[in-house]
């Protein structure tokens, strides 16, 4: 049994059914937590943690030992089951579609990684890529990104290439869709910072934040509605995703 749940239930004054509304999942769910080897899904998690005043690593504390850094685990989690993402990325391409060397780049010239760091978070980037490739319902993914992105040196000249030949190639798969916000537009939402939204097949969203040291997930309604503001405004600059594709097939030429 998972006494330290049942020991936050009792200091916390909530129970199972309170719990359960509060969260918005069927009464006997939060009871069914209760054996060692039931784990909520990630939101649910998130927000039973929230609720009881516990952090959730120790209400159900990860048994094996994983590469990703702590904070980044709730997001992989909310990102390998969401059944839709979309993600703006306004001065990198997307972690899901960068290629390792580029990925490599990145981290390397971020600075803020030890050495011996770098490595292990490239395989985690790689990793997590496969959700875009499993054979079985893999998630619609909408990607949209400044048209600097494509013409920044990151790596350099053959890194680029390699980078936005996978773009083209991954584009050709039919839950994926790439869009770039060409040049000539002004200010935009998008100015403001890179964001990826996760849509769960229950329609409950999630968004994640990045900055310098660690990223954010936020699920608050009104953050919500703002960020999703926010992406309808970048997609309305962007190019269509054809259009898109020809314009970084033509960028990746003049990488030579």
């Amino acid at each position: 049994m998972n006494e330290v749940l049942r020991a936050a239930l009792q200091e916390s004054g909530h129970t199972f059914e309170s719990i359960a509304e509060r969260i918005g999942v069927d009464p006997k769910t939060p009871a069914r937590w209760l054996r060692d080897d039931r784990v909520p899904q990630p939101r649910h998690r998130a927000a039973a943690a929230r609720l009881l005043g516990r952090d959730i690593a120790d209400i159900w504390p990860d048994k094996p030992r994983r590469q990703e850094p702590i904070w980044f685990r709730p997001w992989q989690e909310i990102e390998a089951e969401a059944v839709l993402l979309r993600s703006y990325e306004p001065l990198v391409f997307p972690g899901l579609l960068q290629t390792e060397a580029y990925a490599r780049a990145v981290l390397t010239r971020g600075g803020l990684l030890p050495p011996q760091d770098i490595a292990r978070h490239v395989a985690t980037r790689m990793a997590r890529q496969t959700i875009l490739t499993r054979e079985k319902n893999p998630p619609r993914f909408t990607a949209v990104v400044d048209e600097s992105v494509l013409r920044r040196p990151v790596g350099g000249p053959a890194t680029m290439r390699e980078q936005l030949t996978a773009l083209v190639t991954a584009a050709e798969a039919d839950h994926v869709r790439i869009q770039v916000v060409p040049s000539t537009v002004g200010a935009y939402a998008g100015l403001n910072g890179p964001f990826v939204l996760a849509t769960a097949v229950d329609h409950q969203m999630a968004c994640y934040l990045d900055n310098p040291l660690k990223g954010t997930v936020v699920t608050d309604t009104d953050e919500m509605a703002a960020i999703l503001n926010a992406w309808e405004n970048v997609r309305a600059e962007a190019l269509s995703h054809w259009q898109s594709v020809d314009l970084i097939s033509e960028v990746a030429q003049t990488w030579t």
